[in-house]
């Protein structure tokens, strides 16, 4: 899918930043109305020292000042995850009250955590493999929270969203047998396959979007699976990110996933994925992704 796809169905007014081109050699792009900008006269890549750096602000002011170019091709370039790859993602589980029950637990009384591989973070748009011998692959349409600023030992979730650098669109994959039957009590195992992690399209900044109250939806070969919004969660991101910091040291770059909505195929209503399914997931504001899914050695 080109990026030009990635905007029929909503435009916003707002920057954002992407990262496009081919795995492993993506270009930074400031991407304002339907024009990206190439970023390699700011950054050479939409990273930690980028976020903590003050880059927004002068990627921003480049762009005023006339000083980025359009990025040539942009629109047939693959769509890369919009940020280099984390020191960390980290995951609430059961965030949503409707999503614990269709689990088969109540709502939880304290954040649960548990972590993803940062390898796990691949483009919005990338073919996703079923792992050998899977049979309970999972989606899992999720808010991600991108940290801008070293976070430890917070004083109180009002100092939280100070450290948010801004909001991206996530799929939280998981491999159920492997996460619950034979996980040995972590949740790991059926969390970090390659590719389950796909991240994107875009990084839209803290300031120019309201989280509490955003739509998600995930529809599975066109039929619809999840809708729900970011307003039903349990915690509420500022909760989240001053909670983690008591217990761990937030870097800038590191990505939190906040935990998905009921409808997965854990509840038993759905089937699992299987190769040659397709995945599509939105949030409002914050763009749309589609998956293929594959066989292990496709």
């Amino acid at each position: 899918m080109t990026i030009d796809l990635m905007f029929h169905a909503r435009k916003q007014d707002n920057v954002k930043f992407a990262r496009l081109g081919p795995l492993g050699r993506e270009t930074p792009v400031l991407i304002d109305g339907d024009t990206s900008y190439d970023l390699r006269p700011v950054t050479a890549d939409i990273d930690g020292p980028f976020l903590s750096g003050g880059g927004i602000a002068r990627a921003a002011a480049a762009l005023a000042a006339g000083e980025l170019a359009p990025l040539d091709g942009a629109a047939g370039l693959r769509i890369g995850a919009p940020i280099a790859r984390p020191s960390a993602v980290l995951c609430i589980g059961m965030n949503y009250a409707a999503h614990a029950a269709e689990s088969g637990s109540l709502p939880p009384a304290v954040p649960i955590v548990f972590l993803k591989t940062p390898n796990t973070v691949v483009g919005p748009n990338d073919a996703v493999a079923i792992p050998r011998g899977s049979t309970k692959t999972d989606w899992e349409v999720e808010l991600g929270v991108v940290i801008g600023k070293r976070a430890s030992y917070l004083a109180s979730p009002a100092d939280a969203l100070d450290h948010v650098a801004g909001f991206v669109l996530a799929n939280d994959l998981s491999e159920r047998e492997w996460q619950l039957e034979i996980s040995g009590g972590q949740w790991g195992k059926g969390k970090s396959a390659p590719g389950f992690c796909p991240t994107g399209p875009w990084l839209v900044t803290a300031g120019s979007i309201d989280h509490t109250d955003l739509r998600l939806r995930s529809r599975v070969n066109g039929e619809p699976r999840q809708d729900s919004t970011t307003a039903d969660m349990v915690f509420d991101v500022a909760t989240i990110v001053y909670t983690l910091s008591q217990y761990l040291t937030l870097e800038p770059g590191d990505l939190i996933l906040t935990g998905t909505p009921e409808g997965v195929a854990l509840s038993g209503r759905f089937p699992y994925l299987a190769a040659g399914d397709v995945v599509e997931l939105e949030i409002d504001g914050l763009g749309a992704q589609r998956q293929e899914y594959v066989g292990v050695d496709a």
